[in-house]
């Protein structure tokens, strides 16, 4: 056996090298990797749904805390892994995460660039959104939260309405998020795998980024599940009645064309041919020779008279039953004089101390609100009696307006 029947160092490391780069490759993209693995297309089109009426929602809501015009965009699904975190979140972001306690079970955390967090905490707090270089201070921090925890609010009500089920979040946890020093992962669901949707937003001429929303596989299938279920369902509602036309006999009020309910001083008559259906004939329509006749074979002879209408009491407005009233007249309720009210921004706020003023939108002299279960119902003035204030009726609804307002 000579020496070219042996493989030299060099062939044995480039074989080594090749093999173990195959391997590589096949651990870096295995066909898990792949949403199309975790959601099909129809799945990720109703993921994607929902993340646009959701976050539309959102973005309404956050307009209305800056003052300023917000657009966010129709979202993006894509599969994100956590090994692949710090490819994506290069430098420090901000990381929300809102646990759902009631309708949902998961964690959903929003991930925003730092340098934009700082402009909505500037914001909030009534700047210009002019931010430097500076880190995010404890002030700017509780400014983020605030306006993410009013984001993930209104996106919690958005989802009832989408879902039909009571939607409920804890207060959101917020973090910088920096992968190469390992802080703020604490804050992810401990998945090792990610739906991620991102978003566009565009605040003015002052922000013009991505806001990235991380889900847990489980919990974005637990959505997607739960609104095509209820399309299903939906559709098998929608289809009932046609197969009650199509079935057996439906009753008179599902049969179109019925003939108008009639009041009459004549026995009722069954017609002998139950499922005969005459032409609907106008009441209202001059009245022909002899008596006219509904749902009954044509020969038979039905006495038909005009719809007997009983007389409104009251100028039409119906009474109240003070029998049944009196049944609800040992129900507390709840009775709140309003002196008058103000708004402050958050920095405001921050700013009181012993001696403040806050000045209110009423008049001096001007009567002040009663209000029973938060409905307005009468005006008052203050008034001293003995040691404790007291509010002296000036106007006030009348009686069944009250009854109406505390229902």
């Amino acid at each position: 056996m000579t020496s070219k029947d042996y493989l030299s160092q060099e062939e044995i490391d480039a074989l080594l090298r090749q093999s173990s780069g195959e391997a590589d490759e096949a651990a870096i993209s295995p066909s898990e990797s792949k949403i199309e693995h975790y959601l099909t297309g129809m799945e990720q089109d109703a993921l994607g749904e929902i993340g646009n009426i959701t976050f539309g929602s959102a973005a309404t809501a956050l307009s209305t805390l800056l003052g300023r015009k917000v657009d966010i965009t129709t979202p993006t699904v894509s599969l994100i892994r956590r090994a692949e975190l710090g490819d994506e979140f290069p430098k420090p972001h901000v990381a929300v995460s809102v646990s759902y306690v009631e309708g949902f079970e998961g964690i959903n955390s929003l991930v925003i660039k730092t340098r934009d967090a700082g402009i909505i905490a500037d914001l909030m707090l009534g700047g210009e959104g002019i931010v430097g270089q500076q880190e995010l201070n404890d002030i700017h921090i509780s400014a983020v939260q605030e306006a993410m925890n009013q984001m993930m609010g209104s996106s919690a009500t958005s989802m009832s309405t989408i879902f039909n089920r009571m939607v409920n979040i804890s207060p959101p946890g917020i973090d910088i998020l920096d992968v190469e020093q390992g802080g703020g992962l604490q804050q992810l669901p401990p998945d090792d795998v990610f739906i991620k949707i991102s978003f566009r937003l565009m605040i003015g001429d002052l922000i013009d980024s991505t806001i990235m929303q991380l889900l847990p596989v489980a919990f974005a299938k637990q959505m997607v599940d739960s609104l095509m279920g209820g399309s299903s369902s939906e559709s098998a509602a929608a289809s009932a009645p046609a197969a009650l036309v199509a079935g057996a006999a439906a009753t008179p009020a599902e049969i179109p064309y019925a003939a108008p309910p009639v009041q009459s001083s004549q026995p009722h008559v069954q017609a002998p041919q139950p499922t005969y259906q005459a032409p609907y004939r106008d009441p209202m329509a001059p009245a022909a020779a002899g008596p006219q006749t509904y749902g009954a074979p044509v020969g038979r002879n039905v006495s038909v008279q005009p719809v007997q209408f009983g007389g409104f009491q009251g100028g039409g407005y119906p009474q109240p039953d003070e029998t049944n009233l009196g049944l609800l007249l040992d129900i507390p309720l709840k009775v709140t004089v309003e002196l008058g009210r103000t708004q402050k921004q958050i920095k405001d706020i921050l700013e009181l101390s012993q001696g403040s003023i806050i000045e209110l939108d009423k008049l001096a002299g001007e009567p002040v609100d009663i209000l029973v279960n938060n409905k307005l119902i009468a005006k008052g003035e203050v008034v001293v009696i003995d040691e404790n204030f007291g509010v002296r009726v000036t106007d006030i609804v009348s009686q069944w307006d009250r009854i109406t307002k505390i229902q």
